[in-house]
């Protein structure tokens, strides 16, 4: 209940203590306890209601649902009314595990549903097949990837692949944004291993022609300095730089490793990136859609995306390779062979755990975790305790249940949380306040070029490998004088500050919250809004603000920005016309103030 306030006149109370514990005053414990009253509180008409017994037993209290709408803005994408109370009543050590055990909602397969119906759509409304998209594209990657985010069960894996995808980066910018089904099968790779082995995970990504595709190993020959030709290094690289390792070596802990001089220690030179691209060499196509003859050099256009890419091993670099670390890749062996040894010899370094904990700490709970949350993260990375190292369920645990994640405490320290990225403000309000669709029940199609024209990020759209922002970002000011990162706010400036402000603008007064493509409509392209369920808490202003605060600021509203709201309520009357700007006014300056838009 939201606005409750227990009023007594007079009250007496009764507490039997126990040898073996004590009674104390609220969160259920009423054994031998007697509450009376005067009367019992009631806000207009009843809609909502305090009992007088309420005040020991723990019912009403708000702390358990604002535990909750918080844990779903990190481990989710924010959590619908119904997901947050089913939280709230079993706690969060039977949601992981409730998660972890859910079967995976995968998106290659959306991605193709999506384009079957958008095409009968598009003929249905007078087009002709030959005018449509000859298969699926980047469109129908992201109603794929929207419907899923609105209904999938399995939002913590979701929300795990999500932040894969944002260290072991592809794009839809660019050639790949033709090849929808490519894109959605790379994507399945992080939600298939999201709770499985990142040794998986980084075999997986270097073999897809996807990735091949995006960082030029798919179609890599070996050396023929007759003709200038020598192994591209651009997957050579940036396994190492972003995928594993990083550039300089670290402790633990995530801090730097420093020479005697005091400078940092990188972890690999040129030459190991000329010895590593020789170990990328001779990958090419492995299926073709059309059936044909298979070479070297065959392009993406028959390319099957779902089958690994094969060694040509008259393609691949002989000879050994000696790659960081005077590792030494033996002579004489089938290629695949020098891919398996060069990922268990990156897999095994000790940056990986402190670099890739990091990063994750990153993408799910804060800019700035001490090095004691590095550290124990990057510890269940090296062991899960039974002896494995790399378990991404264990990391992703370790994560979400570290106080730094948890207590109450650590929300005040001035270096905890982070900006959220305007993708997971979006999803939030989304799953909060989405309302029916257009395109048939619990069917969402949302093409996100809006949000990339307004924000600068839509999933799966970087413009580059690097992610929409840099995880060592600081911007200038306070949080770079102390040394600190705001990685999120590289994507946030003056024209993508307005930008957020006109796609809030969208959803809250315009009530559009998705946008199809128009032939892919059979309806209408629009998918609207809903915040009906405001409607009787309105009436209420102190009602109205808990349940925003609750549910959108995980109760960390400001007395500021409560007065800042109230006082523009003061020139509404509580005519139904005014009731209903005062949800929007409400709902649009919480959106957009910093209480919603920083996660603590």
């Amino acid at each position: 209940m939201f606005g409750i306030k227990t009023i007594f006149s007079s009250f007496a109370i009764f507490i039997a203590c126990f040898s073996y514990g004590q009674q104390y005053i609220g969160a259920g414990k009423t054994a031998g306890v007697t509450v009376t009253t005067s009367s019992n509180y009631q806000a207009y008409a009843g809609f909502l209601k305090a009992n007088a017994e309420n005040t020991l037993n723990g019912n009403g209290l708000l702390s358990p649902t604002i535990n909750a709408a918080r844990f779903l803005s990190q481990a989710g994408f924010g959590g619908t009314i119904e997901e947050i109370e089913k939280l709230a009543e079993i706690g969060t050590d039977k949601w992981l595990a409730n998660q972890f055990s859910l079967p995976a909602t995968y998106l290659r397969d959306s991605t193709q549903a999506f384009f079957n119906q958008g095409l009968a759509n598009h003929i249905a409304n007078g087009g002709d097949s030959t005018t449509y998209s000859y298969r699926p594209t980047e469109r129908h990657v992201d109603y794929a990837w929207w419907n899923n985010i609105m209904n999938a069960k399995d939002q913590l894996r979701q929300r795990t692949a999500y932040a894969l995808s944002q260290i072991l980066v592809i794009s839809s910018e660019g050639t790949l944004g033709d090849f929808g089904i490519g894109v959605a099968d790379y994507y399945d790779i992080l939600i298939r291993n999201a709770f499985g082995n990142y040794k998986d995970i980084l075999k997986e990504i270097t073999l897809h022609v996807a990735m091949g595709s995006y960082l030029s190993h798919l179609n890599n020959p070996k050396a023929d300095p007759s003709a200038n030709i020598h192994p591209d290094e651009n997957y050579a690289r940036e396994i190492m730089q972003l995928f594993s390792i990083g550039l300089n070596k670290l402790n633990i802990d995530g801090s730097l490793q420093l020479d005697g001089n005091g400078n940092a220690i990188p972890t690999y030179d040129n030459t190991d990136i000329k010895e590593l691209a020789k170990v990328f060499t001779g990958l090419s196509v492995a299926e073709r859609l059309d059936g044909g003859n298979l070479y070297f050099y065959l392009g993406l256009w028959q390319a099957d995306f779902t089958v690994p890419m094969k060694m040509y091993e008259e393609q691949h670099e002989p000879g050994s390779k000696t790659i960081i670390d005077g590792y030494v890749i033996p002579a004489g062996q089938p290629g695949l062979t020098d891919i398996d040894m060069a990922i268990e010899h990156l897999f095994n370094h000790p940056n990986v755990g402190p670099f890739i904990s990091r990063r994750l700490i990153q993408q799910f709970v804060k800019s700035n975790p001490s090095p004691s949350f590095i550290q124990t993260v990057a510890e269940k990375f090296n062991d899960n305790g039974s002896g494995v190292r790399g378990d991404m369920k264990a990391v992703i645990q370790a994560i979400l249940t570290h106080p730094e994640a948890r207590s109450c405490s650590a929300i005040s320290a001035p270096d905890q949380g982070k900006l959220k990225e305007p993708i997971l403000r979006y999803t939030q309000f989304a799953r909060l306040f989405g309302g029916y669709t257009p395109h048939g029940k619990n069917r969402y199609w949302n093409y996100a070029y809006i949000a990339l024209e307004q924000v600068n990020q839509a999933p799966l759209h970087s413009q580059t490998v690097f992610n929409f922002y840099s995880p060592d970002f600081a911007p200038n000011g306070l949080i770079g004088d102390n040394n600190m990162v705001a990685p999120e706010f590289e994507i946030h400036n003056t024209r993508t500050a307005i930008g957020y402000a006109d796609l809030v603008y969208y959803w809250v007064e315009a009530e559009i919250l998705f946008l199809t493509w128009t032939s892919d409509a059979i309806e209408s392209h629009i998918t609207p809004s809903n915040l009906s369920g405001l409607n009787e808490i309105v009436k209420d202003t102190d009602a109205l603000m808990d349940y925003l605060d609750v549910y959108l600021c995980n109760g960390q509203m400001s007395d500021h920005t409560r007065t800042i709201v109230k006082n523009k309520f003061e020139e509404y009357t509580n005519s139904l016309s005014d009731l209903d700007s005062k949800i929007r006014l409400a709902t649009y300056l919480v959106l957009i103030s910093p209480d919603f838009v920083v996660l603590k």
